[in-house]
Parts: structure tokens; sequence; C-alpha cells
């Protein structure tokens, strides 16, 4: 019995991370800080790009696999992209905004403690792809 209580635990953890609600107005925002720092669940990145970085880096977002917008765009000059892992679905957050000449990008986890490096090497991977 113990064992199906488990199973059942676990599976409703699972769908809860799957299903549960993205709030914009929780997750689309800025940080305090924005200079370039990595993070145990996240990454901040300052890169001057010139003024078209954001629609450049929207371009590249879009294509990821498994992301969406979750609010903003680039005429609103924010962007907030939900990329949901493989297997599991979990969800981590980037936020994208011109600030001038210069794009800044934070990317975080929503559960866990850790990301193993994957917001960081994901938002690398989409400077690499604009040319920075």
């Amino acid at each position: 019995m113990l064992v199906w209580f488990l199973i059942a635990l676990v599976v409703l953890g699972l769908a809860w991370i799957r299903l549960a609600p993205s709030v914009p107005a929780r997750w689309h925002q800025r940080p305090a800080v924005a200079a370039d720092r990595d993070m145990q669940g996240g990454v901040l990145r300052a890169v001057a790009t010139g003024p078209e970085g954001l629609a450049r880096l929207d371009r590249v977002a879009r294509a990821t696999p498994r992301t969406r917008v979750l609010a903003g765009s680039v005429t609103e000059g924010m962007v907030t992209y939900v990329t949901r892992s493989r297997v599991f679905g979990f969800p981590d957050y980037t936020t994208a905004w011109q600030d001038g000449d210069t794009l800044r990008i934070w990317a975080r986890l929503r559960f866990g403690g850790s990301d193993f490096g994957v917001n960081r090497d994901r938002v690398d991977q989409w400077l690499a792809a604009i040319g920075h």
C-alpha cells in the first residue's frame, strides 16, 4: 500500500510541474541587478548587440524546441520565454530586454535549487547564434 501511495505522490508531483500555471506578473520582470553573473539556478547576461539585439534573439528563442513566449514582445522591448525540459517538462524562464545598445538576459529555474548549468548553456547558445 505504501508503494502505491509513493507512486501516486510522484505522479502528482510530476503533474504539478507540467501543469502549474505560469503567471506572467511573476515571471515577466527584470532583476534588481542586470550584470553578467552565473548563479546556481540561472544566469544573467549583458551583451553589447546594438539596438536590434532583442529582435535577433527573439528569432533564435522562438526556434528553440519546447520554448514559447510567456509575455511581452520585441516592440515592447522585453520578452519572457518559457522553455521546458524534454522528459519531465520542468519550466525555465528567460526574460530578455533591450537597454539601449545592450541586450540583457535573465534566465532562471522555477523548481529546485540548481539547474546544472542548463540555463547558462541555453543563453550562451542563443548568444552564439546571434554572433556574441
